[in-house]
């Protein structure tokens, strides 16, 4: 259920992404490294799991990223695992750290 649309908002004081909904708040953290964006953790919390929040941080995060014109380095074990199901990330992943 993914590419539901989310008010995803960029708290820069907190360098967090967040989608609040029904009084909770699901975040993916994000920190500047050098010349890149680390991606660092995402939390969902339980009541909001399954409604492809987490897959929308994920690609607010990118497009961040890209409007900063930084590479990306994951951390965040979720992230991981959405980069595999959707390859055409890879491309702004930091070539220094990442094979293609």
């Amino acid at each position: 259920m993914e590419n539901v649309p989310f008010n995803i908002i960029n708290n820069t004081a907190n360098q967090q992404l967040e989608v609040q909904l029904n009084g909770e708040t699901a975040v993916l953290t994000y920190r500047f490294y050098k010349k890149n964006i680390a991606l660092m953790h995402t939390t969902v919390p339980e009541g909001l799991k399954g409604r492809g929040i987490a897959s929308a941080l994920a690609r607010r995060a990118f497009a961040y990223a890209e409007e900063l014109k930084r590479p990306v380095m994951v951390y965040c074990p979720f992230v991981a695992k959405f980069i595999q199901e959707h390859p055409e990330y890879r491309s702004q992943l930091d070539p220094s750290l990442y094979r293609k």
